[in-house]
């Protein structure tokens, strides 16, 4: 396996992640149009002017922060293990099941889903990772 095919789903996570920076921002600039809200008085990112904005205009946004941090782990885990020449078919399925189990978690916190689900989801990806890591130390 080629360290291209490898990081595969590293790349597939990126392109997810900007897709999702592109539906918080289809969905927040109109939604503070509507709201009337003014840009310029919006500078804190917890402030009051959220509770303006509908839950769906919310999630996408707090989903595109989650996948800034706990994926950060997973990229820097897959180039650990490419440059320390450890690649294998069963962390290549894992890894792709990370990404399969965060795009999931995306569709279900963008569409204000299920709480319950949606920590499910997450624990899962988070199983997966520490698969991948018991992988390479084994």
């Amino acid at each position: 396996m080629t360290e291209t095919t490898f990081l595969a789903p590293v790349l597939a996570l990126i392109i997810w992640t900007l897709l999702v920076w592109v539906l918080m921002y289809a969905r927040r600039i109109p939604a503070m149009q509507k709201a009337k809200i003014d840009p310029d008085t919006a500078k804190s990112p917890d402030g009051s002017w959220k509770q303006d904005l509908p839950l769906s205009v919310q999630a996408s946004a707090h989903n595109y922060n989650h996948l800034l941090e706990q994926p950060t782990i997973f990229y820097a885990l897959m180039f650990y293990v490419t440059l320390t020449a450890q690649m294998s078919t069963p962390i290549f399925y894992a890894a792709w099941a990370y990404v399969a189990l965060r795009v999931l978690h995306s569709f279900v916190q963008v569409s204000a889903g299920k709480v319950i689900l949606r920590f499910g989801l997450f624990t899962l990806s988070t199983l997966v990772l520490f698969a991948i890591v018991a992988m390479t130390l084994i």
